[in-house]
């Protein structure tokens, strides 16, 4: 039974896609905004001007695929309690992503050695989301 997260960007996800395709090589598999839906959301769910914005979305980092959307569309995503961790081969990868993901976001732990990792860090990027990105084991 796999668990998939589902990001709500709440009106950038697009946005957010193509960073991510430039940080962390994601791949876009599906994209569908509001205006593609076979069904048009009842008036008044969405506000207005909102019709190009993404309905559902589906990406691949690495061998993981994670979903999104725009949701509500008010431009407040609000990402609490997780964090994404992405698990690379070697410390340059660490500080390569991080650096990357930090791009309008802020550096929460600066990538160090740990008792865990030769190399860790995080990383909050510009869109709320926590990052954890580590070389596994010593």
């Amino acid at each position: 039974m796999p668990v998939t997260p589902y990001l709500n960007f709440d009106g950038r996800c697009e946005e957010a896609l193509h960073f991510y395709q430039q940080a962390v090589g994601a791949e876009i598999i599906d994209l569908m905004k509001f205006s593609d839906s076979p069904e048009p959301c009842p008036e008044g769910v969405l506000p207005p001007g909102t019709e190009h914005k993404v309905m559902h979305a589906s990406f691949r980092i690495g061998g993981t695929v994670l979903m999104a959307s725009d949701c509500n569309c008010t431009g407040k995503p609000g990402f609490q309690g997780f964090s994404l961790t992405v698990t690379v081969a070697t410390a340059a990868e660490v500080d390569r992503l991080l650096a990357a993901l930090a791009d309008g976001g802020k550096v929460d732990m600066p990538a160090a050695q740990t008792f865990f990792s030769p190399r860790f860090g995080t990383v909050t990027d510009r869109f709320g989301i926590s990052w954890m990105v580590l070389v596994y084991g010593h």
